[in-house]
């Protein structure tokens, strides 16, 4: 089946029901369905071949998920990519992935303008621009103008098969580039069933909501969402407001949506929340980040049996395991309130030591899982993709154990990622900046415990012999060159960085300090 189709069947069932509404306005499922057909025509009448990739740079609006769609009905590759990104950030991930069209918005003209130059392979460049005024683009087109041309019978999606490329998901490890991990329609298919048997049990009288960025979990959400042919609300075009929310919440009745801890935290620390009837709320599925036992029962309290935990990566979106509404408790039991649950419906998981053989239960091991959602491998990463699927199982670099009862505790990380605000953030990328500066002679980033995000990006470095490092002064410099979120919050200086007998930093020892007495190292 083509991803495409979940938004075809879903205007074939309820032509007339509420698809997106967003600032107030609302689209019904026919509506929409025709502007991602119109898409997919203009796309294919501009020479776009099946498994050609477009990248989508712009924040959450409508037209994100139409597009999203459409380019699928061509048979086309989707390449979400984070709208906070850098010019030079921008242009790396176009070059690698190959992008041959790319839509943005106003806000992304200016980073878009700096690196279409060096991109000769980016033929097309489309903008959405919601605003009144049109600007002088470094566009060939603008989106409304595209949509707007385009009429006709429902368009007939380009046939794919379930293992063709659909969505590049970029992530990394704590090495190297970024690496694009190649979902297929077969994936993105069931993912949605999963989410569907365990997580959002919803139909089409369910109201959804985006209020995280659709170029990432929110955006997967939405195809189970438009599989089952829900409304769906978009909270805003970025970042969240927390007293919108409420409103929104209680406006639309909504019932189900994707957050990371740090907004739900948000939202129960907010002092409107008494005020608002938030009783529509079903499922607020979590993840992306360690939510604290503490801030779980708050949470709880403040809202009701409502949270569900999803344990998974971006290799495998959204589906490793689960814990449940009805296993999140207020009280302290045996543990399990602290795990990440069991494993979902299809998906294996075995703990293994690093010989690869499977520890039992209560012993720590790496996870690793294996199912129908696992990525078909890293886009142009042949090397990278075969240490990851050894044995055709992911391995997913997180240490953990599993109960007598097939619960997953999740004990560390053996990569180095950050999980900032429900953001990846990787160090090797952020060091790699800060070697740069010509003060900085050696830089290692970690995470340190954080009461809101979780944990914020730090940095330690030593200085160039004889220079002076100005901690503010590099953190605003590092923002020439980083999104916002992956800037190191702060800068301890040092003599000297903490060495293993090969050479290497010793992560560990420069972490152990800051989470000293806390019990845990995420």
């Amino acid at each position: 089946m083509n991803t495409g189709d979940l938004l075809t069947n879903a205007a074939r069932s309820y032509p007339d029901h509420p698809a997106f509404i967003f600032e107030g306005e609302s689209r019904t499922y026919a509506e929409s369905c025709a502007r991602a057909d119109a898409w997919a025509r203009a796309l294919l009448a501009g020479g776009l071949q099946r498994g050609d990739r477009v990248a989508l740079y712009l924040r959450n609006c409508p037209e994100f998920l139409e597009t999203l769609y459409g380019t699928w009905k061509a048979g086309g590759v989707v390449v979400p990519l984070n709208a906070t990104f850098t010019a030079d950030e921008l242009a790396w991930h176009l070059a690698d992935s190959g992008a041959t069209v790319l839509l943005t918005d106003a806000e992304g003209l200016p980073a878009v303008a700096k690196a279409r130059p060096d991109l000769p392979g980016l033929a097309r460049v489309v903008c959405h621009d919601p605003g009144a005024a049109r600007p002088e683009l470094p566009a060939d087109e603008l989106l409304d103008q595209t949509l707007a041309a385009q009429s006709g019978e429902p368009l007939v999606s380009v046939d794919v098969a379930e293992n063709d490329l659909a969505w590049i998901a970029y992530t990394s490890g704590t090495t190297g580039r970024p690496k694009g991990a190649m979902l297929t329609h077969r994936v993105l298919i069931y993912q949605c069933l999963t989410t569907l048997a365990d997580v959002e049990r919803m139909d089409q009288t369910h109201v959804g909501m985006h209020a995280a960025p659709l170029s990432h979990g929110s955006g997967h959400n939405s195809l189970a969402f438009t599989m089952k042919a829900c409304t769906q609300v978009i909270h805003q075009r970025w970042g969240f407001d927390t007293a919108l929310f409420l409103e929104q919440v209680e406006r639309y009745r909504v019932a189900a949506m994707f957050l990371v801890p740090t907004q739900i935290k948000m939202i129960v620390e907010h002092p409107d929340l008494p005020n608002r009837d938030v009783s529509s709320l079903q499922w607020i599925c979590y993840g992306g980040a360690p939510m604290y036992r503490e801030d779980q029962k708050r949470a709880l309290k403040a809202l009701g049996p409502v949270l569900v935990q999803c344990f998974g990566q971006t290799e495998s979106p959204m589906s490793g395991t689960v814990l449940t509404r009805d296993e999140h408790s207020l009280h302290d039991g045996d543990g399990r309130e602290r795990s990440v649950g069991r494993v979902r419906v299809g998906i294996e998981l075995k703990i293994l030591d690093p010989e690869g053989n499977e520890v039992p239960p209560g012993e720590a091991g790496e996870i690793c899982l294996r199912g129908p959602t696992l990525m078909a491998g890293y886009w142009n990463r042949p090397e990278a993709t075969a240490e990851t699927l050894a044995g055709g199982w992911l391995h997913t670099g997180d240490v953990g154990m599993v109960d007598s009862h097939g619960y997953l505790f999740i004990l560390d990380r053996l990569k180095d990622l950050i999980i900032s605000g429900g953001l990846n953030v990787y160090p090797h990328e952020i060091e790699d900046v800060l070697i740069t500066h010509p003060a900085v002679s050696e830089a290692c980033v970690i995470g340190v415990p954080h009461e809101k995000w979780g944990e914020a990006v730090h940095a330690v470095v030593v200085p160039v012999e004889g220079a002076t490092v100005d901690p503010a002064e590099l953190i605003s410099w590092s923002g020439q060159y980083l999104a916002g979120y992956k800037k190191p919050k702060s800068v301890d200086v040092v003599d000297a960085l903490p060495k293993t007998t090969y050479g290497k930093v010793a992560k560990r020892e420069v972490r152990a300090p800051y989470w000293a007495g806390l019990g845990r190292n995420i």
